[in-house]
Formats: C-alpha cells, structure tokens, sequence
C-alpha cells in the first residue's frame, strides 16, 4: 500500500475507531493525515480531538475542526423539511442529512490541501458507507477513496483495543466495558444502535435518553410554543427572530423539556438488512407538525398533494445518499419554488410527549371562512355541486351500464 497514497483527509472524530483509522492510514500508506472534525452540534467538547490528533503526530496546519452548525441547519435541514421528508413513513433522518455536509468539507479540505484520498470510518455492513462515498464521487469524480472497515482485519472490538494499546492511542475507560450501544448525535438527532437493543422485542433502557425527559416524567402542565415562517422556513420562536441553528436549538430544548420525539424503529438498510434504531429528535418532530400546519393552510391543494406525492422519493434519496444527485435537486426546486407561499404562524401545545396544532394563521392563507362557512353565504352556489357530482359519476355510470 505503499506509495498508493500521498495525503489523505480523515473524517475524524477523535474517538476509539477513528483514532485507530489514523495510526493504521499512517503505517499501512506511509502518507500524510489531514484530520477534519466537524461540529454539527453533537454537544461534545471538539478540542480533545485537535490534542489526540497532535498527540498522534498531525501536523497543527493539518488539522481542521469547523464549526458547521448554521449551515447544516441551514443548507441541509431545513430544504429537507420544506419536503416533509420521513423515511419509511416515521423517520425525521437525522443521521442521512448529516452525511452530505460533511463529505462537501471534505472534498474540500482535500482541494485546499492538495490531498488525493479521503477516508471515514463507517463499516461495510451499514448506510453511512454508501452516503459518504456518494457525496465523495459527486463533488470530486477523481478522489481516492480509503474504507478501512472493508479492507483491515481488526474486525473484532478486542483486535481493536489490542491495536490501540500497542500503539499507544488512548482508550476511554468505558470503551473497555463495551457500551451497550452506539451513538451518533448532531443538532437535528440522536441515534443509539447495536448491543441491547439488536433484539427488537426489548424495549430500550431508560437510563439511554439523553436529550428528552420521558413522557410520563414530563410537566404535568402543557407549554404552548408559536413558529413563525418564511418561504417554507421558521424564523422566530415566541416572536423572537433566531438564526437556524439557534432555533432547532430553542426547539430541542422545549421538545426535551415535554417528552417530545422519541422513536423506536425497524428500517430498511440501503445494503439490503433490516436494522433497529432509537432516535430522539426533540425539536424536529415540532418542526415537522408546525410546518405541515402551515402549508395546510397556505398551499393549494394540488401543490400539497404533488409534494406528499414525491416525499416518499425524497426522503429516499436523503436515506440513501443522493442529497448530490440530480433527481433530489431537481424535487427540491419544485419544493423550493412551491414553498414561497409558506409563510405565517402555527401555535403548539406540547404536552407529555404529544406535539397538537392548535392555531394557524398567514396573511398568505387560502383558507376562506365566506367560502366554507355554513352560515348563509352570497359567493358559492351550492347548486354548481349537482353538475360536478354528474360528471365525476359519468365514467362509473357508463361502465356499470356496460358490464352490469
């Protein structure tokens, strides 16, 4: 492997595996390493990871650690929601939205830096594989791509901590005592998989949540909460304008606080197995009532029914790693174009793990009380539905004539 490699950019977390990843590109290559950390708001201190990084031999101009927050939030949540998007009906795809975001880094940290591989640490067997090397081959035709997981034999926790200790690359204490699942957090989610909750009959352990109260153990008084919206986006919370990130995090505080957002989910890998998941995705899931409330009442109804139409694609798309392709640009500028008109205030109770709508407004509404009133009305003819109701029929009538 010698000589295959001058320098290599690593999706670098400064964990167990990805330490490892590090030491193992340097022996196996004999090239150079350039480290990039990203925060997505996973709500852990970045800076261990510059100090493992130097500690490991990274050169300082070599290690990059971008603080990606608002554009994450920005430029990847929020055009998803302006989609509605849900995988497989339930899934707010936290973990898929991430992953495009992060391969654009680093692509382009590979270009700054003259670098002509990049490398991640996801294994062969689950979906981040597919989405990082997606992105990695959009962005950049002609990168070499490293998956250590598909090609190294340290295919077992212990050749793991074995290798870790003979090349002295710190281990948290816990990771010896193997955590009874794995983690994967961002300002949008947190996902917990693997170990414990690998059998789909066992209900997951209490002491696991991290980011919501239980619902039973939420307040027993509801907390209203108002979103604002502009062109498909929210902008304020409670009549106070936030940047994008600060909102989902005002929201994941507030949907915490009451229960909000848990989900225990068997899903369909893009590698073809079925795998289950516990997420927490607090502020999303208020995010995702809100907006549907607001196009309930500003978007025409074939413009609604065309996007619940393609959801189901585009959150494919996000699920499997083609946030870069053509088809979910082109569904987006369709969402994009169509999500002008949303805009207004959605008020919310939430209340013991339940998100209820229970006010709408928008100077934008095409709700019309003079047309669905049914006090006496002077702008509808209610005989104009005898004709309507005929023709709709005409096709059934003539076929039940025809076949009996």
């Amino acid at each position: 492997m010698k000589g295959e490699v001058k320098k290599v950019v690593l999706a670098y977390s400064g964990g167990l595996d990805t330490s490892i990843i590090l030491r193992w590109l340097q022996d196996q290559y004999q090239c150079e390493v350039v480290t990039f950390t990203a925060d997505l708001g996973q709500g852990e201190e970045l800076e261990p990871a510059r100090k493992k990084a130097e500690l490991m031999g990274i050169k300082p101009e070599n290690i990059f650690i971008d603080d990606l927050r608002e554009e994450f939030v920005r430029d990847f949540v929020f055009p998803m929601f302006r989609a509605n998007a849900l995988y497989e009906g339930v899934y707010l795809l936290g973990t898929s939205i991430a992953r495009p975001l992060i391969a654009k880094r680093q692509i382009e940290i590979a270009i700054a830096t003259g670098a002509d591989s990049v490398a991640h640490g996801a294994t062969g067997k689950g979906n981040d594989q597919v989405r990082f090397e997606l992105g990695y081959y959009a962005l950049k035709p002609d990168i070499k791509v490293i998956a250590p997981w598909r090609i190294w034999d340290l295919n077992s926790r212990t050749k793991l901590l074995d290798f870790a200790e003979k090349h002295q690359i710190p281990i948290a204490m816990d990771k010896r005592g193997e955590a009874p699942y794995s983690t994967d957090a961002n300002l949008l989610h947190i996902s917990y998989e693997g170990k414990a909750l690998e059998d789909p009959w066992v209900e997951p352990d209490e002491m696991m949540f991290t980011r919501t109260v239980s619902p039973e153990k939420a307040p027993d008084k509801p907390t209203y909460v108002e979103i604002e919206f502009a062109a498909g986006d929210p902008v304020a919370v409670d009549g106070e304008r936030l940047s994008p990130a600060a909102l989902l995090t005002r929201l994941n505080q507030l949907g915490g606080a009451n229960g909000i957002g848990r989900l225990d989910l068997v899903e369909n890998r893009y590698v073809g197995m079925k795998s289950r998941g516990v997420y927490e995705t607090p502020g999303g899931t208020i995010l995702g009532v809100a907006h549907r409330a607001m196009e309930s009442l500003t978007l025409d109804r074939g413009e609604a029914h065309l996007k619940d139409e393609l959801m189901p694609r585009y959150a494919e798309l996000v699920y499997n790693g083609f946030w870069w392709s053509p088809e979910r640009q082109a569904i987006q500028a369709m969402i994009d174009r169509v999500s002008q008109h949303v805009g207004g205030t959605v008020r919310l109770k939430l209340y013991k793990g339940n998100v209820t709508v229970v006010g709408r407004k928008s100077s934008k509404s095409l709700y019309r009380l003079d047309y669905v009133t049914f006090e006496a009305d002077s702008v509808y003819d209610q005989h104009d539905a005898e004709g309507f109701i005929k023709l709709n029929a005409l096709r059934m009538r003539l076929a039940k004539m025809a076949r009996g």
